[in-house]
């Protein structure tokens, strides 16, 4: 008999198929729904920590008492906090998969008050979004890395339930900071978040938003950097996302050395059935391989277990156009 069970972060998944943070995980009725439909764990909707400020902001400029601008923040604060809590509790309540509650902020004592606070509402695991994007012409790589260190050791100091990283994928050598963030504690990461993707209207002259769904073709990077960061630690739970949208995509990402998927684009797209068809078509390709469990197949074409790893390189890229015109 076919097991699909995946071990990830220290939790034990019934499938590798985890339903990515957004607007799919904000609210208990439909968590229960990808329950029913077979999903292996969920990541509810982030906690961000950047728009809770913001909307104080908007409420403090439409207010004729600027001296109240404590008391708009405090409430701001506990009313979205409260909130996500709040989710965490019901999601609890009413399922029985793994819940992963996530949290976006950029000011370190943040990370520390909502994670402790999301552990005492039950999630099984903390996925920590951890990305800033570098535009300062006098950053260093060095003093990033050591922030990010900073954020996972004090985190990892506060609660005690797993602590799942998510990272961007431009961030600068992926391989090492994801060693880093494993030497300080990280349970496993998350490859890769998609970020908001700006695009420009040349009528109305303006920045707009671009595509907020990924693509197919953007599995490429996700299955690189799956494959080398596998290869060179063995051990570590990874979960591959971005640009996993059919059921081939998730044996891609389990060969490249995945413990589990994230999906939410092709959720979006196509709906709750989606995900007893790609579990399906999983069965039926490790019945026609004879594979039983996925264990039989994970990393076997990660970068330490290939003949030639420089495949996963960038160095190879002229290699597949040299002999075309």
């Amino acid at each position: 008999m076919i097991n699909l069970k995946t071990q990830y972060a220290g939790l034990e998944l019934r499938n590798p198929i985890i339903i990515g943070s957004s607007g799919l995980t904000n609210s208990v009725e439909k968590v229960k729904d990808f329950e029913r439909a077979g999903a292996g764990a969920v990541v509810l909707k982030s906690l961000f920590e950047e728009q809770i400020e913001r909307q104080s902001n908007r409420m403090l400029k439409e207010t004729d008492y600027p001296e109240a601008a404590d008391y708009i923040h405090e409430y701001v604060r506990a009313n979205e906090v409260n909130h996500a809590l709040e989710l965490i509790k019901n999601c609890k309540a009413g399922c029985t998969i793994p819940v992963i509650a996530s949290i976006n902020c950029y000011k370190s004592y943040a990370w520390i008050d909502f994670a402790r606070e999301m552990e005492k509402a039950g999630a099984d695991a903390l996925e920590l979004n951890l990305f800033f994007l570098d535009t300062d012409l006098s950053d260093n790589h060095d003093a990033n890395r050591l922030m990010y260190v900073n954020i996972i050791r004090k985190v990892k100091e506060t609660i005690s339930i797993p602590v799942i990283v998510k990272l961007g994928k431009a961030s600068s050598n992926i391989p090492a900071l994801v060693h880093i963030l494993q030497i300080n504690g990280a349970d496993g990461v998350v490859l890769f978040n998609r970020f908001y993707q700006p695009d420009i209207d040349i009528n109305k002259m303006q920045i707009v938003s671009g595509n907020v769904f990924s693509s197919h073709s953007e599995l490429s990077d996700t299955l690189r950097w799956t494959a080398i960061v596998s290869g060179k630690l063995p051990g570590l739970s990874i979960a591959s996302s971005t640009g996993v949208h059919e059921w081939e995509d998730i044996i891609k990402c389990i060969l490249a050395g995945a413990s589990a998927v994230q999906m939410c684009s092709s959720i979006y797209t196509h709906g709750n059935e989606m995900i007893s068809q790609v579990l399906t078509s999983l069965e039926e390709w490790m019945h026609h391989k004879q594979y039983l469990s996925l264990d039989q197949f994970r990393g076997k074409l990660n970068y330490a277990n290939i003949p030639d790893p420089s495949l996963y390189e960038r160095a190879q890229f002229m290699k597949y156009y040299s002999n075309r015109d």
